[in-house]
């Protein structure tokens, strides 16, 4: 009578199955990172490469006539800010400004305040002195044709304060254009994130064993 054992159980993988490499991945706020660095160095150079901008503001008041409503002045002033763009005032402006229209068109603004009967004339250049010089030119082609109506409307247009050479650019610098594209660029890592697709980690495939074997009861044998 003869007892047989089964086969030793083996916890080792089938020769020549080799194990699969691990992928290594970013970490993800890498994105965040690498959006922030892109966006800081892009608005940097932006703020390096941009000239610098200078503003100009120039200041006139409507001066109501005497017996004449003082509202009267302010509802004028509000006029006399929306006219001061146009074509009639600017045509006049550029002989003292020195500038062709088109570019008073494009570089001058005007605001106008609802309590107060001023008209702000604001001009902007890469040199300080133009931009002075087409502020105050505004301002006083301004005040030439208010002063030419000043019997109808019974409101003089007087200069307020006249605009002086900026010492410090309007435009902002390298340091806070760096800043703002650092921040737009952390802000689109942050959106890539967000949609970027998940991957399910890869696992390599479970080893076979062979199975025991089956165990032969000599009782039943003759």
């Amino acid at each position: 009578m003869t007892d047989r054992t089964p086969d030793r159980m083996t916890d080792s993988p089938r020769h020549g199955a080799a194990p699969l490499p691990r992928l290594r991945t970013l970490p993800p706020w890498s994105l965040l990172a690498a959006g922030a660095l892109i966006g800081g160095v892009a608005g940097g150079a932006y703020g390096v490469l941009t000239p610098p901008v200078y503003t100009a503001t120039s200041y006139v008041v409507a001066v109501p006539a005497e017996g004449s409503d003082p509202q009267s002045a302010l509802g004028f002033a509000q006029a006399y800010g929306r006219v001061a763009t146009q074509l009639a005032v600017l045509g006049d402006a550029q002989v003292w400004a020195g500038v062709p229209v088109s570019t008073l068109r494009e570089n001058v603004q005007t605001a106008t305040s609802p309590d107060a009967p001023m008209v702000a004339v604001s001009a902007t250049s890469a040199r300080p002195d133009v931009a002075a010089d087409m502020a105050n030119a505004v301002s006083r082609a301004l005040t030439r044709h208010a002063n030419d109506t000043g019997r109808s409307t019974r409101v003089e247009l007087q200069q307020f304060a006249r605009a002086t050479r900026p010492t410090e650019a309007s435009s902002a610098s390298a340091a806070v254009t760096g800043l703002v594209g650092a921040a737009a660029g952390g802000l689109l890592g942050g959106l890539a994130l967000l949609v970027r697709p998940r991957r399910t980690p890869r696992t390599a495939p479970a080893a076979s064993v062979p199975g025991p074997a089956v165990a032969v009861d000599a009782h039943g044998q003759l």
